[in-house]
């Protein structure tokens, strides 16, 4: 089983990442369960705008394309920024735009037997307006959100510390994370194990 996590920071390589760290806890317990996950930090990366699979020279989209439609989880982390998701990741939702087009060998949907979850943090509210967004697209491209596969971080209003300089709030989150990765893992082997039948010709 594969799991990708599109850290979506708007910090590049080395700086250290609240996002990453609170995703590291949903990764622990993904490995747990049998996972195989590649965190990427989208940031490190030239993702061009764009609504298609391939943006021409220089885009490194298909590559990470090509690393989500081998992924059986797929996990946006996000930092919240004036209440939203991070540029980075809307970014990513408008090139995975492209998947309505697409089909398997079978005809379904490419995101058909995927599951996703969410991952955010911040130190303003906003998460559960970016864990509706995120999950209403993914769910539109034909993706499975299990129940609870998203957790959050944040302190209230205004400026505070980042997720990494304090272990206030942690307890929650990283349980809520946990019981995330559990539920992602677990409604993913069911879809693994499912076999679908081809579709007749013109369905």
């Amino acid at each position: 089983m594969k799991a990708v996590v599109l850290n979506c920071t708007l910090k590049p390589s080395p700086q250290t990442s609240s996002t990453e760290a609170l995703a590291k806890v949903v990764i622990a317990e993904l490995e747990k369960g049998g996972a195989e996950v590649e965190m990427i930090r989208l940031v490190d990366l030239d993702i061009k705008p764009g609504v298609s699979g391939d943006e021409g020279k220089g885009d490194d989209w298909p590559s990470v394309d090509e690393k989500l439609k081998a992924a059986d989880i797929v996990i946006f982390a996000t930092p919240t920024w004036l209440g939203q998701m991070s540029s980075v990741c809307l970014r990513a939702l408008e090139r995975m735009d492209a998947w309505f087009g697409e089909t398997d060998e079978s005809g379904r949907p490419v995101a058909f037997g995927k599951v996703a979850g969410v991952v955010v943090t911040g130190n303003e509210d906003g998460a559960h307006n970016i864990v509706a967004t995120v999950c209403q697209g993914l769910i539109d491209m034909g993706f499975t959100i299990p129940g609870q596969s998203w957790t959050y971080w944040h302190l209230g209003p205004g400026p505070g510390p980042d997720y990494v300089e304090t272990d206030q709030g942690h307890d929650y989150s990283d349980r809520v994370g946990r019981n995330a990765a559990r539920n992602l893992v677990a409604l993913a082997k069911v879809l693994k194990s499912t076999t679908y039948p081809v579709p007749e010709s013109g369905e």
